[in-house]
């Protein structure tokens, strides 16, 4: 009987550890921000002793073996290996790093005496955990509330609900009894919110009418009602690269086929060349991109951007799915003020995707109220062609029948009244004070880390200096202060050399925040041991 689920081949191994080991090599400032990792069969570590997520500065050069079963270790414990994944057996693995074989069997020997291996004569190898470590997952884990008062959490790229929420929940409680005289199940959502939508809509210069709109469970729950209906399993999916975490995990375990596509560089959008070649060359089904604000890198993508990309995915025959989540948050270039509904000063907002193509069979857009209202209200929507809504509304019978009717009445409430202007503009206001505490911060405790300041968004993207990402954010929730790495948000392995970190906390948070990254930064740099007094779960 097997005790594995699944394998990982020696070549597909070697760049997932190359990636790691292209980090240390590289160093701050030398390489692209948005490249792939360097050394894909991950060779030059292990000859050098530095395969692996931990630094081995010339003072503490760590023995072949034991770097190796460093990258190994850190691998399981992102997710990147999944737990109970057969490893190549040690001939292989050693011929695809160019290393003798029994450095390949001391690593294995000594993940097998951590707890991070078992074997069995004729079943070859596969990966655990130690008992009473927990498992790691892609997705974060709500930070357990016990460590709310020793953690800072930034793994969520959101804020918490304004006042005038409860305004709205209240003018909701009061038009629901009609609603509860009914089975309460809308599969394509409520008209007074459809219809609502279809209007901000209009007014944004995209004529909609409600049978276009349809109603979600967040914007990840409209993602993977269009991925299940559109892309049959093993069909490509071009994604900007680096992209959105859980969308990215969304769509592997609906059996899509990643193709990544490279941002531009200094948050200049899109990389439209890299984006024509692989629409001409990979056919793909479908793709998924953040034109507002990426996530993570914080990019705006230019209206002319928007009307190329649209034009070259309709002449291949791909169906663009817009996620415009991060859409309400202009917040203009450091140091502006105020913020017009239109966007900030300094910021002239591009116009939609959908307007440029305003039937809704090439621009599938995605919207939710998760990052302009609050997470908890896991209220999103699609906007597409009249027969996709019909479509989604008949495969939702088996999934979830419908969304909240009390959350989409209060969002319905926001729109039809001045609730969610208001709720926006002290978003936005709170964002941008935000911004401005953390970039400082960063630039105050840790000088040597990449950045550039997104004008609009949730996120910054941080190159850390030329250190391990999946390191920094493993010891740094063992210091108390909770990020995720940069692979996270990449296809094998890439973006090793990074974090995210959102604008969520303001001062003098911030500044402790930043505090603790430099201590963790400093024990991945010099490989020292790191406390482990704090609860921790592991960030993928």
């Amino acid at each position: 009987m097997a005790h594995w689920n699944s394998a990982v081949g020696a070549a597909q191994l070697a760049r997932l550890l190359g990636s790691q080991h292209s980090v240390r090599q590289e160093g701050p400032g030398a390489a692209r921000p948005h490249a792939a990792a360097a050394d894909p069969a991950g060779t030059a570590g292990v000859r050098g002793g530095g395969i692996g997520a931990h630094p081995a500065p010339a003072a503490r050069k760590l023995p072949a073996y034991r770097s190796l079963a460093e990258g190994l270790r850190m691998l399981v414990l992102e997710g990147r290996i999944p737990v109970a994944t057969r490893l190549p057996a040690e001939r292989e693995l050693a011929a695809a790093l160019s290393v003798s074989r029994t450095t390949v069997a001391a690593a294995f020997e000594a993940l097998r005496s951590d707890g991070f291996l078992e074997s069995r004569r004729g079943s070859g190898s596969w990966t655990t955990v130690p008992a009473g470590n927990p498992l790691p997952t892609r997705g974060l884990h709500p930070l357990p509330p016990e460590n709310e008062g020793t953690v800072i959490d930034l793994g969520c790229a959101a804020l918490p609900a304004q006042p005038v929420m409860n305004e709205a929940f209240g003018s909701a409680l009061e038009a629901l009894p009609p609603y509860a005289h009914t089975h309460g199940d809308y599969p394509a959502g409520l008209p007074v919110l459809r219809e609502a939508l279809a209007e901000r809509y209009t007014a944004l210069g995209v004529p909609t009418m409600p049978q276009q709109i349809m109603v979600t469970t967040g914007a990840l729950g409209g993602v993977g009602a269009l991925t299940r209906m559109l892309v049959p399993r093993g069909e490509r999916i071009a994604v900007e690269h680096p992209s959105y975490a859980n969308v990215l995990q969304l769509l592997r375990e609906t059996g899509g086929r990643l193709v990544p596509v490279p941002m531009a560089d200094d948050l200049a959008g899109w990389d439209l060349p890299a984006w024509h070649r692989t629409l001409r060359e990979s056919a793909p089904r479908l793709a998924y991109v953040v034109a507002d604000f990426h996530n993570p890198t914080g990019a705006l993508a230019g209206t002319e951007q928007r009307r190329e990309l649209v034009a070259a995915a309709r002449a291949s025959g791909t169906v663009l799915i817009a996620d415009e989540t991060m859409a309400d948050l202009p917040l203009g270039p450091p140091g502006a003020t105020g913020t017009p509904s239109t966007g900030s000063p300094g910021l002239e907002m591009p116009r939609p995707m959908a307007a440029f193509d305003p039937g809704g069979s090439a621009v599938i857009t995605v919207g939710s109220v998760s990052k302009s209202i609050w997470a908890g209200m896991r209220i999103g929507w699609i906007r597409a062609a009249p027969e996709v809504i019909r479509g989604l509304t008949a495969a939702r019978a088996y999934v979830d029948l419908g969304s909240p009717v009390l959350e989409q009445l209060a969002v319905a409430e926001l729109l039809n009244g001045a609730g969610w202007e208001q709720a926006v503009t002290e978003r936005r206001a709170r964002a941008r004070e935000n911004r401005e505490s953390l970039t400082a911060a960063l630039r105050d405790h840790l000088p040597d880390w990449e950045f550039a300041v997104p004008h609009g968004g949730l996120t910054l993207w941080v190159r850390t200096g030329g250190l391990s990402g999946s390191r920094i954010a493993e010891v740094g929730e063992r210091l108390g202060v909770r990020v995720p790495s940069g692979p996270r948000f990449g296809v094998d392995g890439a973006f090793e050399g990074f974090v995210r970190l959102p604008f969520t906390i303001a001062e003098p948070l911030a500044r402790e925040a930043a505090s603790r990254l430099a201590a963790a930064a400093e024990l991945v740099r010099s490989g020292a041991p790191t406390p482990s007094d704090v609860p921790r779960s592991y960030v993928a």
